[in-house]
């Protein structure tokens, strides 16, 4: 069963996150979004941006500082870099909140559904028999991304994906539930329902055993 795109869709869903109402014998096993703050951080890169305008305003003013000027006169000093900061960072923390607002990552007992997109949404069904590998990508707090190599040919462009892709997979992209809470249990609930489906077994690599020096925890669908 190959890949599907199921295009466009309108302000009005049939079933929350999904393009039309679940068929009889399929039910939804787990459904969320990125949290916003883990997205900002990991796709956005907020947190280097921070680091980044902290050293242009520390540069500006510098001179001041180091002549013993007044108040005043450092704040004139970063008059420009200030407000270039503040929109740059407020710009990019409501692309995160926006992309948090409009994603919906939904696994059900036999494929798993996308729905992305801030001004056109598209969906994307994932059949878990094209499903090869989950890999699962530890952040702070218990979110994580969860990459889904997919099998044979299929292929969805990296930009449609953005940024609910592996990061560099640029050549055979892999689809990616971003930023999401409870990661590591949602990554078992994604095995147990590809196991369930393909009638296959399923190898993990608990984060016990794993390298220690990794954030990765790698769930094997062969």
């Amino acid at each position: 069963m190959p890949i599907e795109n199921l295009g466009h869709e309108y302000e009005f869903e049939p079933q929350f996150g999904l393009p039309e109402r679940l068929p009889s014998g399929e039910f939804i096993v787990w459904q969320g979004s990125p949290d916003v703050g883990a997205l900002a951080s990991s796709a956005f890169h907020i947190k280097k941006l921070m680091v980044y305008f902290a050293v242009l305003i520390g540069a500006c003013a510098w001179p001041a500082l180091e002549d013993g000027a007044g108040f005043m006169a450092v704040l004139l000093s970063i008059k420009w870099i200030a407000p270039l900061a503040l929109i740059g960072l407020s710009s990019v923390w409501m692309m995160a909140y926006m992309t948090s607002r409009t994603t919906v990552y939904t696994l059900t007992n036999k494929r798993v559904v996308m729905r992305l997109g801030i001004v056109f949404t598209v969906s994307f069904n994932l059949p878990y028999k094209q499903v090869a590998s989950a890999d699962v990508r530890m952040l702070q707090d218990g979110f994580g991304d969860i990459n889904l190599a997919l099998k044979g040919s299929d292929r969805i462009a990296w930009i449609h994906l953005w940024p609910s892709v592996r990061p560099w997979k640029i050549e055979k992209p892999e689809p990616t539930l971003r930023a999401i809470p409870d990661a590591q249990e949602v990554s078992l609930k994604l095995r147990d329902a590809w196991t369930q489906h393909t009638g296959l077994a399923a190898n993990a690599v608990s984060l016990e055993s794993r390298n220690p020096n990794s954030n990765d925890l790698q769930v094997s669908l062969t």
